[in-house]
């Protein structure tokens, strides 16, 4: 998101060096799929103005700057040669088990995400090219261009973007992210030129005295835009801490906890985790090294994350016991009986694997519980923005818990 951002930005102005090596840098460094958004940029330079020769040397150049480090720290970590970004995509695209093995979407996943993260900044990024199309043939404006490109060409990386993903079976939220800042850029477009047709009209119908800026009558509509877009912002930051601030609360909690109950620094602590392995944030929020994250057997049937080797060469051992099918592995699984602490929801759903542990209360003590959202039992608007009054009535929670074993004594 970042280099893409910074990418546009030396694009828009002609720096096309500079651009290469953000997409470079986002691509090789960050995430190769991102090379994609690249394509706008590699269209102007060979298409329209051909720079073939400029194209091709800052693209080695910014790739050899940006590649040959990483591989040369990689290979050093693993121990073997290793190219990064080669591997997600041959394991992603060709050959690979692929994405689809951790869950796949509907159509309509992005329509849907994108306006619960931009309300209706969201839908105005959308119409931005129908806006655009309006704005060519109804404003008598001198230049329709961005600077020195064409606003088609400008907008482009968006929707090139979204028809790609798309597409794909397996979506997932993050892979919006490199188009935040198209998707701002893009909704206040549409603003503006909708500004520009409402002063047209404006004048078509009541000539307005010469000399009168558009932004002068149509101030409004920026205003009412800021307001409504800025108003669901904040109703969806203060959904999604409401709903989802436990886990965090919790492991500072968890933090605390040595300090306040002179543990000492030595002891081997294990914190563990069953069905909900995916809420857990990082393991900074470990108080010291000597505190491990451990997994217990849980509903989830795919593969859980494991620990490195110990030893100075910790990075370059595989694993027997990966695999790149997401097939369950029981031999990460940690023996509940060994686990100090415990982070659970408690929700009203229980099986043979997921039980209530807060409920066994001869085995565990509850040290802190949170409010955390019960998503299935939640109306899906009332718990994706908070809306004073109404959401309390139409969203239900469970408690996320810090519990302490009762039967290992911490000494």
């Amino acid at each position: 998101m970042y280099t893409f951002a910074a990418a546009c930005a030396a694009w828009w102005q002609q720096r096309y060096p500079l651009a290469i090596f953000f997409i470079a840098l986002g691509s090789l460094l960050g995430w190769p799929f991102a090379a994609l958004l690249g394509i706008p940029v590699a269209y102007d330079m060979v298409v329209r103005r051909k720079l073939y020769v400029d194209f091709v040397a800052w693209s080695v150049i910014a790739g050899s700057v940006v590649l040959l480090p990483m591989i040369l720290i990689d290979s050093f970590q693993f121990g073997r040669v290793t190219i990064a970004p080669l591997n997600i995509v041959l394991y992603n695209v060709f050959g690979g088990a692929g994405p689809n093995l951790y869950g796949t979407e509907p159509f309509s996943f992005y329509l849907f995400n994108g306006f619960v993260n931009f309300n209706f900044i969201w839908v105005l990024a959308l119409l931005s090219p129908l806006a655009i199309l309006l704005g060519h043939f109804f404003l008598p404006m001198k230049n329709k261009s961005t600077l020195y490109l064409p606003y088609w060409l400008s907008v482009s990386p968006l929707f090139l973007w979204l028809a790609v993903f798309m597409l794909q079976p397996h979506k997932e939220e993050r892979f919006l992210f490199p188009v935040y800042p198209m998707i701002c850029l893009c909704g206040a477009i549409t603003v503006d030129i909708a500004q520009k047709l409402c002063f047209r009209i404006w004048n078509v119908i009541k000539t307005v005295p010469h000399g009168t800026h558009y932004l002068d009558i149509t101030m409004f509509i920026m205003i009412s835009t800021i307001v409504v877009t800025g108003a669901m912002n904040l109703s969806r930051i203060f959904a999604l801490y409401r709903n989802y601030h436990a886990p965090l609360d919790l492991l500072i909690e968890l933090n605390r906890y040595p300090a306040e109950n002179n543990v000492p620094e030595r002891t081997i602590i294990n914190v563990c985790l069953g069905k909900d392995w995916h809420r857990y944030p990082s393991s900074f929020f470990l108080p010291n090294k000597n505190w491990n994250v451990r997994f217990i057997q849980s509903e989830f049937k795919g593969l859980l994350p494991a620990p490195y080797s110990s030893g100075s060469n910790a990075t370059y051992v595989i694993h027997d016991h990966f695999n790149d099918q997401n097939k369950e592995e029981a031999s990460v699984y940690f023996n509940l009986n060994r686990c100090h602490f415990l982070l659970d929801l408690e929700l009203d759903r229980e099986t043979e694997l997921e039980p209530n542990y807060a409920k066994m209360k001869d085995r565990w003590k509850a040290i802190k519980s949170y409010k955390f959202l019960d998503a299935e039992k939640s109306n899906r608007f009332f718990r994706a923005f908070y809306i004073p009054y109404f959401t309390d009535k139409y969203v239900h929670y469970g408690n996320f818990s810090l519990l302490q074993s009762t039967k290992l004594r911490i000494k």
